[in-house]
């Protein structure tokens, strides 16, 4: 079974950047598709962006595009989520999640999920 750690949370300025990386352990990243999951307080969980296993195709939420980037590095086993010209508004609790083949944007569609990583965002 594979286990995910999240890191790369912290408090940045609007318009700063910050990386988050979501590491595999017990298993690979094989033929498995990667999201990344978001909380903010009161609010409900939303689908970021994800990647799937192969090809590596990618999809964006509306509120991100253009702003974060989804990568893969299957050498490290590692996850990783570029976020730029950061926002108040994506403030918020990161997860990642994987699944089985194809991605979805549902997270009960995932049965495997890191911890989180905070990431804060003051204007």
């Amino acid at each position: 079974q594979v286990q995910l750690v999240e890191s790369g949370g912290g408090l940045v300025q609007a318009g700063g950047s910050l990386r988050l990386s979501c590491a595999a352990s017990g298993r690979t990243f094989t033929a498995l598709a990667v999201a990344w999951f978001r909380q903010a307080p009161g609010k409900e969980r939303e689908f970021v962006c994800g990647i799937n296993w192969s090809p590596s195709t990618t999809a964006y939420a509306d509120s991100v595009k253009g702003r974060f980037t989804i990568s893969r590095d299957n050498a490290k086993n590692t996850v990783y989520l570029q976020m730029n010209s950061l926002k108040p508004e994506d403030t918020a609790v990161y997860s990642c999640a994987a699944r089985a083949l194809v991605l979805r944007t549902t997270p009960s569609n995932y049965n495997i999920w890191g911890q989180g990583t905070q990431v804060t965002i003051s204007s």
